[in-house]
């Protein structure tokens, strides 16, 4: 462990590596690019021969297959080379890990879990006060309870609860999202524009008042098939959001502020949908002052099935020739307070932020401030220049 982040592989690799198909990107000094790799053991395999990126990976057909006889592809690199220095203040002129996706689309699933529906509302109301938030959370939980916890998005019963909110005064757009027929289906951030593990993520820095979310993200094709699924922090500004829901943007899409890592891996017979479905996500902060918080997120929790959510992103409404990855939402909603009495938790730059689940491994990133991490310069532009330069146009 070099500065909070793991140099051993088994530190970030899935409890089951070995039955794993482990996919990602790492940056390779050797092409001054981004190269698909195959995690093989402690090695990494380029298998661009394959398909030069990782969206075009996940559309071929039998890729499991493709991938079955890893000593078909080149090595690459050494896993725990590459992990030493994948870390702030790493030379990026050396191989380091990358985001696993890169031309996909990244959307994000809001107000999927009871426990965060609460927080929005409490931010709503707030109107990015943090100082409110305990008065809030109690009113608001005085009214509702813990009813919506079984209740289906837009059922009858659903139906019949928002009647009784508005009646109190304490409906809220959140809460429509929430329990209502139309799940919250969002831009995160540009194709391109995630950091993987061990990279900063940014906080813009007018916000005084956030948190990480971590969460599930599932890989999709262009027709719609979920083929497998990476860990991310969906990094969150409670006050910029609080302040109006038209601030969505601005609250969500950073510099930084979205990480996906540390590989995709793909559906088999010893990973599948139902394993997503069963995860708890495991969340800890560690902030250079010694301060630390653990948390627990059930993905058994959540109010909208995984396939349903990939229905509404994705048909006949709304095509991604690229495919996309899906952020499937977060029961995080940090209470704890770290900021002030009553301000509930807020980050510190320097933190250190771990995202685990025993079938997918650890994602871990460290905060600072948007504007003084890496600028984000690689895009869809340089990828392409890229690739035409090394042949695999």
């Amino acid at each position: 462990m070099t500065n909070g982040f793991p140099t051993n592989l088994n530190d970030i690799l899935p409890d089951d590596a070995n039955h794993a198909i482990l996919i990602g990107r790492i940056w390779d000094p050797r092409v001054s690019g981004p190269t698909p790799v195959l995690v093989d053991g402690d090695k990494l395999r380029d298998i661009s021969s394959i398909a030069p990126t990782v969206s075009q990976l996940l559309e071929i057909g039998d890729l499991v297959g493709k991938l079955a006889r890893p000593a078909n592809f080149p090595i690459v690199g050494a896993l725990e080379d590459v992990l030493a220095q994948s870390k702030p203040g790493a030379d990026k002129n050396t191989a380091h890990l990358l985001s696993p996706n890169d031309l996909q689309a990244i959307k994000a699933s809001g107000v999927t879990f009871v426990a965060s529906l609460l927080e929005r509302v409490i931010e709503e109301q707030a109107r990015g006060d943090a100082s409110k938030s305990d008065q809030i959370r109690t009113e608001i939980t005085g009214i509702i309870g813990d009813d919506l916890s079984q209740i289906e998005p837009g059922s009858e019963k659903a139906a019949d609860i928002k009647k009784v909110l508005i009646e109190k005064g304490a409906w809220s757009q959140y809460l429509e999202v929430g329990i209502g027929p139309d799940a919250e289906i969002f831009t995160k951030s540009p194709a391109m524009s995630a950091v993987g593990h061990g990279a900063h993520v940014g906080l813009h820095p007018i916000s005084t008042w956030n948190n990480p979310e971590p969460e599930v993200v599932l890989a999709v094709t262009s027709q719609g098939k979920i083929v497998g699924a990476s860990l991310g922090n969906d990094v969150n500004l409670r006050d910029v959001e609080g302040r109006s829901a038209l601030l969505l943007g601005k609250a969500k899409d950073n510099n930084g502020s979205c990480s996906i890592g540390p590989f995709i891996r793909l559906f088999n017979d010893s990973f599948t949908l139902e394993t997503v479905k069963g995860a708890d996500l495991a969340m800890a902060v560690d902030g250079p002052d010694g301060y630390h918080l653990d948390a627990v997120s059930s993905m058994s929790q959540i109010s909208r099935s995984p396939e349903s959510l990939v229905s509404q992103a994705i048909g006949k409404h709304h095509q991604y020739p690229d495919g996309f990855m899906l952020f499937l939402g977060t029961m995080f909603a940090p209470t704890d307070d770290r900021g002030g009495a009553g301000k509930g938790f807020t980050h510190e730059m320097g933190d250190l932020v771990t995202i685990a689940t025993p079938s997918l491994g650890k994602l871990i990133n460290q905060v600072d401030r948007s504007d003084v991490i890496n600028p984000w310069q690689f895009g869809i532009t340089a990828l392409m220049t890229n690739l035409a330069a090394r042949g695999l146009l």
